[in-house]
């Protein structure tokens, strides 16, 4: 049963799934660089997060990977930068792992997907990691269509 949702807050995609979490009063948390640095943007108060005592995002993700029981990683394409650490993260530290990729997969697919996972591992506290609008201006809706849409399809 999932107990948790977390992410860095830093992208769009990050954003999204803390959103949802708190629309489903799902706790949320995560760790999230120094002083909520968020590219030009701080990060806004209304998420949980914990502060690093670095600025350094990689950190971030590599502590929110171990505090996880899964990584979801939500792309458009490719695993580059940021997304392919998180994946690399995860084999490390032996975290069970889902990608989806937004060019490949809908939405309600998407969903059954990441429903699907979460059951099957036992997922309780998720870990999810996507892109920003700079790469996909719709991947904040999709991303709270994903994640809304597998945790409202039967009780997770």
């Amino acid at each position: 049963m999932l107990k948790k949702i977390i992410s860095c807050g830093q992208t769009e995609a990050d954003q999204a799934a803390l959103d949802i979490a708190i629309k489903l009063r799902i706790p949320h948390g995560g760790w999230t660089p120094k002083d909520r640095i968020a590219g030009a943007d701080i990060i806004p108060e209304r998420f949980k997060l914990q502060e690093m005592q670095t600025d350094n995002y990689s950190e971030c993700i590599k502590q929110n990977v171990i505090d996880s029981m899964g990584t979801l990683i939500i792309s458009n394409g490719s695993l580059i930068g940021d997304l392919d650490y998180a994946r690399k993260m995860a084999l490390r530290h032996k975290r069970q792992m889902l990608g989806i990729d937004l060019n490949q997969t809908d939405d309600a697919k998407g969903a059954l997907l990441i429903n699907d996972w979460i059951h099957l591992y036992r997922i309780d506290v998720l870990h999810v990691i996507g892109p920003d609008a700079e790469v996909n201006p719709y991947v904040r809706n999709q991303t709270e269509h994903l994640i809304e849409g597998a945790l409202t399809m039967r009780s997770v």
